[in-house]
């Protein structure tokens, strides 16, 4: 079951990385990049950069190739990878990100500081690059950026756990109380403990919990 899931889950992504491609990959590259993706969901990292080797000209699969090396340990060419997916497409958020975190891992802070600035530009609510900006300033230090940078990301955590709380409400009222669980699970971790949203999703899952586990 839980191959079957990482399956679908690694076809989903691959669709919305095909919508986002002005530039339609071939059928082979198509079945390289599942097949790749079915590795790289198993930790098979060496395995993933075999099967993308020679595919230069799509960028979901260069990014894929990317984080095999990254995770790998080899920085040189993980950072190879994720320049080429810049300069094909250089809004890609997550190419963007892991050259970032490539470049702060081979000292450039300068460099990684730049790449983050551009990501905020173009995506100034996403909370893995706000957090990333934020470690970078105390690195350098530029705590009060830092504060502020936290304090973005805070505030945009907050909306998530918002959302999750309504689809946790009408998950329960659907009758799905076990996958509302899930969702007030991970709206907590989003939040501080004493706000009032952490006490509205402490109730509602006090409330469900007293239901199933009866």
């Amino acid at each position: 079951m839980k191959k079957i899931i990482l399956r679908i889950t690694n076809v989903f992504l691959f669709m919305a990385a095909l919508v986002s491609c002005q530039d339609k990959p071939s059928t082979e590259t198509i079945r390289l990049y599942v097949r790749a993706g079915d590795a790289y969901s198993m930790g098979r990292f060496a395995e993933v950069t075999e099967i993308l080797h020679g595919q230069n000209n799509f960028p979901p699969a260069l990014v894929l190739r990317a984080k095999a090396e990254y995770f790998a340990g080899n920085i040189d060419k993980a950072e190879m990878s994720c320049r080429r997916a810049v300069r094909l497409r250089p809004s890609f958020l997550e190419a963007n990100h892991y050259l970032a975190r490539i470049l702060r891992e081979k000292g450039d802070l300068a460099g990684a500081v730049e790449t983050i600035e551009s990501m905020l530009a173009d995506n100034p609510q996403d909370i893995r690059t706000l957090r990333l900006a934020a470690e970078l300033a105390m690195e350098i230090g530029k705590l009060d950026e830092a504060a502020v940078l936290l304090d973005r990301a805070a505030e945009y955590s907050a909306e998530s756990a918002m959302v999750l709380l309504d689809r946790a409400r009408l998950r329960w009222i659907t009758g799905r109380g076990y996958d509302a669980l899930d969702d007030l699970t991970r709206a907590k971790a989003m939040l501080p403990w004493d706000t009032p949203l952490m006490r509205s999703i402490s109730s509602l899952e006090n409330i469900i919990k007293e239901v199933h586990l009866k």
